[in-house]
């Protein structure tokens, strides 16, 4: 336990990143305290289009909105959803994985295929098209990404367990009259909750683009809901003449998905096996 514990607090990268990740997390958190009790929502068109200054240090949308405001709260909806979204994906994906990889047969046929099929087409077409179907929400917009990154998942997941399954000590719990949910539980879940859980960390930048690419197209958060997508969608037609509409948004998309990644990145450095 100490020897895992310095290996992370040895970490700098890991430290700093995670420093900064929690930072956001607590901006996200306190975002009606720091926003001084402005509501994101609420808009005053005499107050349209404003650029920066001492009442609107963001300056303010084409309905009035205070950006600054509308920003702290993106980071809530944002952050909560690509955090939902990446558990998503790691449960849907690992349990599929696993029981595809332990059963075999036709159980490990239909799974396989199934992703073989979300695989074939280029994700994020394949989101938009089932988010289309489903309605513009970020709810459908989350279950729509879930639905063609789940795989990703899923096939690391049967590949790590193939790697154990027919070992000399799984095949002696089994004689020892272990339970097939002790035997998942107990045996092949262990062995592919590292690696899993390092892909999850990594993801994490990379599904909060992908959520803010739907709201930027339509597909997800929908006006007046303050998200970072959502808000980009809103500015481009002001691009040259209110550029802060995009800047602010887009800032903040850039930044946290830097500390993410960078976080993930030195979470994988410290956990992977191979660099034991």
């Amino acid at each position: 336990m100490d020897t895992t514990k310095n290996k992370f607090l040895s970490n700098r990268g890991f430290v700093l990143f995670g420093v900064l990740a929690l930072v956001v997390i607590l901006i996200a958190i306190f975002a009606p305290v720091l926003a001084g009790g402005i509501d994101p929502t609420a808009g005053n068109l005499k107050d349209a289009i404003m650029p920066p200054d001492e009442q609107h240090i963001f300056g303010t949308d084409k309905m009035g909105r205070d950006i600054y405001a509308r920003v702290l709260y993106g980071a809530r909806i944002s952050l909560s959803s690509t955090f939902i979204l990446v558990a998503l994906i790691f449960v849907v994906g690992t349990a599929l994985g696993v029981l595809a990889g332990y059963f075999g047969g036709w159980v490990d046929a239909v799974i396989m295929r199934l992703a073989d099929m979300m695989i074939a087409f280029p994700g994020l077409v394949l989101a938009i098209a089932v988010a289309g179907m489903l309605g513009a929400s970020m709810r459908n917009a989350i279950i729509a990404i879930t639905i063609v990154t789940w795989p990703k998942y899923a096939r690391m997941a049967r590949s790590l367990v193939l790697k154990i399954r027919h070992t000399d000590y799984v095949y002696a719990a089994i004689v020892t009259g272990s339970s097939t949910w002790r035997m998942l539980w107990k045996y092949m879940l262990p062995n592919t909750i590292t690696t899993l859980v390092i892909t999850a960390a990594t993801d994490i930048g990379g599904m909060m683009m992908e959520l803010a690419a739907l709201s930027f197209l339509g597909f997800g958060a929908q006006p007046p809901t303050p998200e970072w997508g959502s808000m980009l969608n809103e500015g481009r037609d002001f691009m040259q003449s209110a550029p802060w509409m995009m800047v602010y948004p887009g800032l903040a998309i850039f930044i946290t998905v830097v500390i993410f990644n960078m976080l993930g990145d030195n979470l994988r450095d410290i956990l992977d096996p191979r660099e034991e």
